[in-house]
C-alpha cells in the first residue's frame, strides 16, 4: 500500500559526514583512498600477535587523539570513544551547524558500539589482578561502556536531545543511523548526530575472535587476506575507526541553507532467530529488512542502484548475503551493481555501518561506485555483479547499505538523491 508522503518535518537528510579508518582519517582522504583500491590490513601493532592465528588487522595507524580533542579528556577514555568522537566533530564541522542558534533540546546524538572500551577491560582487568582494587581506575566504567561516545559528544556540544548507545554487534551503526530517522520523523528531534564507533583490536578480543575461527589466517599475504564473494575467502579481517552522519529534518536544513548531501528515506531492523553467529541459511531476515526498508521508502525493486553489502569475506555471510539479494530483487538482482568496502577498511564491526552509510552517500554525490577488491577467483554461489576490483562510473540515484550481527540482527537502510 502507497504511504502518504512525508512532510518537509519528517523527511530526513544527511548534512554532515565523519569518518576514521585504516585508509584515511578523514573523509575526503577515506574516499580517494577506496576509489583507489587500497588496502588498509596488515601485520598487527598494537600488540605482539606472534603466537594468533590471525597476526593480522585493519589499523588506524598515524593518528593521535590529542591532535583533535582534549589530551586531557582523551587520556579519561577508551580508543573507540576517541574514534567516536573524532568522527563526530568531523560531522558536525562538515553540517556547518551553529548550536548558538539551535535549540539544543532538539538536537541529539546517538552514536553506537558493538562491544565498546575493549581496551579499558583488559588494561584494568590487568593492573586488579597485578597490584589489586585500589589501582583500578575510577574513570574505568565511563571509559568501557557502549554509550559513552553518545554522552560525551553531547557535553562536547551541549546537545540536550535523544541519547543513547545503541549495541547490536555488527549490525549498531546502521541502527542507530535508522532510529534517529525515526526520532526525527517523530519530532523528538530536528537533528541527529549517529553513526558507529569501535576499537577491538586488543589481546584479548583477537583471541577470542580466533577461538571461533571467524577471522582470516593469510597472516603472510594481509594485503589479499578480505577477499568478500571470492571463492578463497577465509574468514573477516578486524577493523577499527568510526564512522558519523548528521542527520535533520529536510525543513530545518533548508531554513538554515545546509548543503545537503541526499535523502535517508528508508531503514528496517530485523532478526534472523536461527543461530547466534550463523546467518539464516535462507537469507530470511536480511531479505525481510531489505524488503522492509524499501517498503517505508516507498522504493520500487528496479529503482535501485547500488548496495553497499556487509560482505564480511567469511564462507557463510557472502553466499547466504548473496542468496537474500536475490530473493528481494529477483531479475534486477543482476542489474545491480555491490560491493563491499571491507575488502580494503576490514570490518569494523559496530563502526560498519556507520563507515558504510558514508560509502554510500558518497557514491550517491559522486557517481563513482568503490570496487570489491581482491576478487579473483569466481564462486559459483556469489554469482553477482560485486564491482571486482576497479572502481565505476556510475549514475547512483538509489542505494542501500546492509548489515549483519551476531544474534541475528539485521539491518537495511536506503538513501536517495535529492
Amino acid at each position: 500500500m502507497q504511504q502518504a508522503p512525508l512532510s518537509a518535518h519528517q523527511r530526513v537528510v544527511v548534512t554532515g559526514l565523519g569518518a576514521i579508518t585504516s585508509i584515511g582519517h578523514d573523509v575526503d582522504t577515506f574516499w580517494n583512498n577506496l576509489l583507489a583500491g587500497k588496502c588498509g590490513i596488515d601485520r598487527i601493532t598494537q600488540f605482539d600477535a606472534t603466537n594468533y592465528t590471525t597476526q593480522i588487522a585493519s589499523e588506524v595507524r598515524d593518528w593521535n587523539v590529542e591532535d583533535h580533542w582534549d589530551p586531557k579528556e582523551a587520556r579519561r577514555n577508551d580508543r573507540y570513544t576517541h574514534f567516536g568522537i573524532v568522527a563526530a566533530k568531523q560531522a558536525f564541522a562538515d553540517s556547518k551547524l551553529d548550536m548558538t542558534k539551535e535549540d539544543p533540546d532538539r538536537v541529539g546524538v546517538l552514536i553506537g558500539s558493538g562491544i565498546g572500551g575493549m581496551a579499558t577491560h583488559e588494561t584494568q582487568m590487568e593492573r586488579l589482578l597485578k597490584s589489586g582494587p585500589r589501582k583500578v581506575s575510577p574513570f574505568t566504567i565511563p571509559s568501557l561502556i557502549s554509550n559513552m561516545c553518545s554522552g560525551l559528544f553531547a557535553i562536547e556540544i551541549g546537545a540536550r536531545g535523544p541519547n543513547f548507545g545503541i549495541v547490536s554487534a555488527c549490525a549498531t551503526g546502521t541502527h542507530s543511523l535508522g532510529e534517529a530517522m525515526h526520532m526525527i520523523r517523530r519530532g523528538d528531534a530536528e537533528v541527529m548526530i549517529a553513526g558507529g564507533a569501535e576499537a577491538t583490536i586488543t589481546p584479548f578480543s583477537c583471541a577470542a575472535f580466533c577461538s571461533m575461527k571467524a577471522m582470516s589466517t593469510r597472516n603472510d599475504d594481509p594485503q589479499h587476506a578480505s577477499r568478500p564473494f571470492d571463492a578463497g575467502r577465509d574468514g573477516f579481517v578486524m577493523g577499527e575507526g568510526a564512522g558519523v552522519l548528521v542527520l535533520e529534518s529536510l525543513a530545518h536544513a533548508q531554513a538554515r541553507g545546509a548543503h545537503i548531501y541526499c535523502e535517508l528515506v528508508g531503514y528496517a531492523a530485523t532478526c534472523d532467530a536461527h543461530h547466534i553467529t550463523m546467518p539464516d541459511p535462507e537469507g530470511k531476515g536480511l531479505s525481510m529488512a531489505m524488503k522492509r526498508a524499501l517498503a517505508s521508502a516507498n522504493i520500487g525493486l528496479d529503482q535501485v542502484d547500488y548496495i553497499n553489502a556487509h560482505g564480511t569475506s567469511t564462507p557463510y555471510n557472502d553466499k547466504f548475503e548473496t542468496l537474500a539479494i536475490k530473493k528481494v530483487f529477483g531479475d534486477h538482482a543482476r542489474k545491480l551493481a555491490i560491493s563491499s568496502t571491507k575488502s580494503m577498511t576490514g570490518h569494523l564491526l559496530g563502526a560498519a555501518g556507520g563507515i558504510e552509510a558514508v560509502v554510500v552517500v558518497k557514491t550517491i554525490q559522486t557517481g563513482q561506485i568503490a570496487p570489491t577488491i581482491n576478487l579473483t577467483t569466481s564462486d559459483p554461489e556469489c554469482d553477482l555483479d560485486y564491482v571486482p576490483n576497479a572502481k565505476r562510473a556510475a549514475t547512483v540515484k538509489i542505494a542501500m547499505s546492509n548489515n549483519l550481527g551476531f544474534g541475528g540482527q539485521n539491518a537495511s537502510a536506503v538513501f536517495k538523491a535529492l
